[in-house]
């Protein structure tokens, strides 16, 4: 067995600065109500999170259980609006490169050069402006909004950092397509938006890599959403994306679908929250293809919060590196030896803490992941052989912890496509009115 290894972020006073800066601008600015000033048609908002967790999993890459501490989910939004709303722009700063530069202990996870771990964002998670109100006073033609700068492409389902668990799901690079250069046109008419994005294919590799500039165009997404009576919301989408896991070009491309149902409202006057989605890539001209099905859901109960989420996820089985929890980059589609799928419970339950002096909410929580992994082809690659048994053990312990509301909005979402995040998952963090 391989011992377990107590990792310390060391990084005590970056929390501390990430959960107060917040509320020092605040102060500073002299803005009440969160930085309003209606006088001016001018709103500003900043919110910061973090979670201090412990992260324990058995099996990992050749074999035994490892046990570690880390600092994740370690970001601050600020969020202005102008001219009564028709210009917004959206900034997340991603700390997740100085706190957990080694990625998060994950079984099954997989993306940007990781395996079995989350990777860590870029600094740069999104910094956007967006125009509104471009038909401006047009009789019955919708809203029109056209939003630039390094975000998401219009395309899957919320950002996992948004969502009621903490563990980001196996197919977070099947169902969302994050931190490029986008330009997205966004059109709403009713309880229909419509979304259509340009933006480059290359995925970043290190925490401080910004979009190729060079290959902006390369890739394109669109989007259509239905938000219907009581709370629901469908959604369907289709990317084609270039060369993605080759920054300078010339790899395989891939061709990606999403569809979901959400729901969130009121149940015996309980907040919830439900998601259900199926998500397919097809890449290298059809060679390989990797799919996923998810629902999750979240009951809040006054400050308590019970959350659950299953999925079946294919995921690609690359080469390795001397570290096994990292693929040989840059991936060629030879660097595939295999196919396995994962499937996954996991349950969360957290209960939301009275805030303390300066208005930190923390909300305590266990989460539990259970299931397996079964190989789907490829005989170079064996998960019993590999990891010592095709069963997933993991937990983590830990606290939300979060300022000025944390996350303001539902990433990904911008300009007549965006939405207010009123609540993740059950459990209300902040409230705000959706503008039209």
């Amino acid at each position: 067995m391989r011992p377990a290894t107590w990792k310390r972020p060391g990084l005590g006073r970056l929390l501390t600065v990430l959960l107060a800066w917040p509320a020092v601008v605040a102060a500073q600015s002299d803005m009440p109500g969160h930085g309003t000033m209606p006088e001016q048609g001018t709103e500003i908002r900043i919110g910061a999170q973090a979670v201090p967790a412990w992260f324990h999993a058995d099996p990992v890459p050749g074999g035994g259980s490892l046990s570690e501490v880390k600092l994740v989910q370690t970001a601050v939004e600020a969020h202005a609006s102008f001219g009564r709303g028709r210009i917004e722009l959206t900034g997340t700063l991603d700390l997740e490169g100085a706190t957990m530069p080694g990625g998060e202990l994950a079984p099954g996870d997989w993306g940007e050069g990781y395996v079995d771990r989350r990777h860590p964002h870029t600094y740069t998670h999104e910094l956007l402006i967006t125009a509104n109100d471009l038909l401006g006073r047009l009789s019955g033609a919708g809203a029109l909004s056209l939003t630039v700068g390094k975000g998401f492409a219009p395309f899957g389902t919320d950002d996992p950092m948004v969502r009621p668990l903490l563990r980001y799901p196996v197919n977070h690079h099947l169902s969302q397509i994050l931190e490029r250069a986008v330009a997205i046109v966004g059109w709403r008419w009713r309880p229909v938006t419509l979304e259509a994005g340009l933006f480059d294919g290359d995925e970043p590799t290190r925490p401080g890599d910004w979009p190729k500039v060079s290959r902006f165009g390369d890739s394109w997404a669109a989007r259509a959403t239905l938000r219907a009576a009581g709370g629901v919301e469908l959604q369907a989408s289709y990317a084609n994306v270039a060369s993605p896991e080759v920054r300078d070009g010339g790899g395989t491309e891939q061709r990606k679908l999403s569809a979901s149902g959400r729901l969130e409202r009121a149940v015996a006057g309980h907040p919830f929250y439900a998601l259900a989605e199926w998500a397919r890539s097809r890449e290298a001209g059809g060679a390989f293809t990797f799919s996923s099905v998810l629902a999750e859901a979240s009951l809040g109960a006054g400050r308590h919060r019970l959350a659950y989420r299953f999925e079946r996820t294919s995921r690609p089985e690359e080469e390795r590196g001397t570290d096994l929890f990292r693929s040989v980059r840059p991936h060629l589609d030879n660097s595939i030896v295999g196919t396995t799928r994962w499937s996954l419970h996991t349950v969360n339950y957290s209960v939301r803490l009275p805030p303390v002096a300066g208005g930190v909410e923390a909300a305590p929580f266990v989460e539990v992941t259970i299931g397996g992994v079964t190989r789907l082809s490829g005989a170079l690659f064996d998960p019993v052989a590999f990891y010592g048994s095709d069963r997933v053990r993991a937990i983590t312990v830990g606290a939300r912890l979060s300022l000025g509301g944390g996350h303001g909005h539902r990433m990904g979402r911008y300009g007549a496509a965006g939405m207010p995040m009123t609540s993740r998952g059950g459990m209300t963090m902040h409230s705000r009115e959706e503008g039209d």
